[in-house]
């Protein structure tokens, strides 16, 4: 059975190494990353960059990069992400927003949502609140789709 999967996520990661992003995608990510899966994630900085990268490098999953604007338009440390990952990535999707704004980012997030059956977030701990990472959780959960929350 295809699984198609949304990953969201926090752009503040500073405050973790790369090898505790990677054990964490491993026992999160790791379960989904087969053949037969499809990831969809937005090509921002923070938790979607560090997903991708272990992404193509630990998985066989399908993976879209979906971004409001323009690649061009990410910002650098994205761009070297998905260039890094280009031979990996089945497809990009530019949506081509003239403004970067929070309507922008919703509507990417919106576009991930509609296309897959389960939501996975990585917001950073504490209360949930009204950032873009629990915008798409709670997109998700009002669409009926499964979310695995996992605070970082």
């Amino acid at each position: 059975m295809s699984l198609a999967v949304v990953i969201t996520g926090t752009r503040e990661t500073g405050h973790r190494d790369q090898a505790w992003f990677d054990a964490l995608f491993a026992t999160y990510l790791g379960p989904w990353a087969r053949e037969d899966t499809h990831f969809y994630i937005g090509g921002a900085v923070g938790i979607d960059s560090l997903s991708l990268y272990w992404l193509a490098g630990h998985s066989p999953a399908r993976i879209t990069v979906v971004v409001p604007g323009t690649v061009a338009r990410q910002p650098e440390p994205a761009q070297e992400a998905i260039a890094c990952c280009r031979a990996r990535i089945a497809e990009t999707v530019e949506l081509g927003a003239a403004e970067l704004r929070t309507p922008a980012y919703h509507a990417r997030n919106r576009y991930m949502v509609d296309r897959a059956q389960m939501v996975i977030g990585f917001p950073l701990a504490g209360s949930e609140g009204s950032s873009g990472t629990w915008q798409t959780l709670n997109y998700g959960a009002g669409q009926g789709k499964a979310r695995l929350i996992v605070p970082v």
